[in-house]
């Protein structure tokens, strides 16, 4: 009998993951490493009193954000083959899936809600960055394709909010499929004459942005999000020239006429309702 594993050992992980589960107090800004109280932060919607740095921010507090808290209808997207290519990499395909799945207790990369904005009735879906960084595979693109037929059935504005590093490489070709889908998804609902706003928060990129986020009828941005098609490396070894300071920030996008409007986390719900108000007269 080992006394160092049998006895020690056990007590020392106990210890460690009590530790690990007790609540952060503090974390350090992203952008100017100022440390911030936890809380303070949560209730500022993610976005760094010193700086004004927005960092990622769950589904569920940018769902408190913008929609009303009465009605909000979760609308169901239909499961998929998890793995049809048998894909495997370092590790397969399936079981990223399922460690994604674990973490985010979500069964993909989006969320669908229907509900109100000031009053204003809408279909909102929203993007997840930490379920495989938000990458658009099969179900990404059954799920724009059920927003826009939601939007259509009950005759409101489809809003999405990307944050996604493009498609998702382990489904391959399927993945790509998703772009045009995604775009044809969109017209139909243009055909019905229904207000299409795209937020654009960090990052929005590859696949997304060349497809159904860069359609909208009005284009916001969060502050200092990166948006683009390919990587500012990539870029800078094509064209052999050294790019802008903020090259693909929205800001940088906003002076160029890619985006309308560079709004902050805590002004979007009252420019998203006017606009809202405005496109529905």
């Amino acid at each position: 009998m080992n006394w160092i594993t049998d006895k020690v050992l056990p007590r020392f992980k106990a210890l460690v993951k009590q530790d690990s589960s007790e609540e952060i107090l503090w974390i350090k800004c992203k952008s100017c490493h100022q440390m911030i109280f936890h809380k303070e932060h949560n209730a500022n919607f993610n976005v760094c009193k010193s700086c004004g740095y927005h960092d990622f921010i769950k589904i569920e507090n940018r769902i408190k954000l913008l929609l009303d808290n009465d009605n909000i209808e979760d609308i169901p997207v239909n499961e998929t083959n998890d793995d049809p290519l048998n894909f495997r990499d370092v590790k397969k395909y399936s079981d990223r899936l399922k460690e994604a799945r674990k973490k985010t207790g979500s069964y993909d990369a989006i969320c669908i809600k229907y509900g109100q904005i000031n009053q204003n009735p809408c279909v909102l879906l929203l993007f997840d960055f930490s379920f495989m960084g938000g990458s658009m595979g099969r179900s990404v693109g059954n799920a724009i394709i059920k927003a826009s037929e939601t939007a259509i059935e009950k005759n409101c504005a489809l809003i999405i909010i990307p944050s996604s590093g493009g498609a998702r490489m382990q489904e391959g070709i399927l993945s790509l499929m998703q772009m045009p889908r995604s775009i044809v998804a969109i017209q139909r609902l243009k055909e019905k004459s229904l207000p299409y706003i795209v937020l654009l928060s960090n990052p929005t990129t590859g696949g997304v942005t060349a497809s159904f986020a860069m359609i909208g009828d009005i284009h916001l941005a969060e502050p200092g999000a990166v948006i683009g098609f390919a990587g500012r490396r990539v870029i800078e070894e094509t064209v052999k020239e050294k790019l802008p300071e903020n090259f693909q920030k929205s800001e940088y996008l906003l002076d160029h006429g890619m985006v309308d409007k560079v709004i902050e986390r805590k002004d979007q719900k009252k420019e998203i309702t006017q606009i809202l108000n405005f496109l529905q007269k």
